[in-house]
């Protein structure tokens, strides 16, 4: 396992589609692990592989609280396939948009097929903090940030700031 960088917006890979994955082998699991390990370290509670720079369709996520056991959960080629009508709000944060947190509207409940590390197809149904967190996810494997969900205004005061921060380190 290896910890790998955290990309952040402006980084324009962040707008990228991921494709999707061939086939679970030695290589994607090394990579889900990478990601598992870096998304603990940041520390996160899901992390796409677009967000190390990795245009492939695997998601981590591990919604246990430091005082539990890990559990962690890997997707591959993810998709939803059901979302309720029902909405939900969370305050959502984004590894990629470091101390940033905003409320986000988005279906309570999502149905999710993806593969585990073993190829095997996988539905969970999802709700509370963890259909938040794998509705924000997939987003990324689409090029979509979780500010894209918000107003225009708030938007470009967000990629206003970050851009300044990041013409600041460059010349640094």
């Amino acid at each position: 396992m290896a910890l790998r960088e955290i990309i952040v917006i402006p980084d324009t890979r962040l707008k990228l589609v991921s494709e999707p994955v061939a086939g679970v082998d030695a290589e994607v699991r090394r990579l889900a692990d990478d990601m598992l390990e870096t998304m603990y370290e940041a520390p996160g509670i899901g992390l796409a592989a677009i967000q190390i720079a990795v245009p492939k369709r695997i998601v981590t996520i591990d919604l246990a609280r430091k005082d539990e056991p890990k559990a962690p959960i890997v997707l591959i080629n993810p998709e939803i396939t059901w979302t309720s009508d029902e909405l939900s709000v969370y305050e959502e944060g984004c590894l990629s948009i470091p101390e940033y947190y905003e409320e986000v509207e988005r279906p309570a409940k999502c149905m999710v097929r993806y593969l585990d590390l073993e190829g095997k197809t996988i539905e969970l149904m999802c709700e509370g903090l963890l259909a938040t967190c794998v509705q924000h996810e997939l987003d990324h494997l689409n090029g979509v940030l979780f500010i894209d969900h918000l107003s225009r205004l708030k938007r470009d005061r967000v990629m206003k700031k970050y851009s300044k921060a990041a013409k600041r380190e460059a010349t640094a």
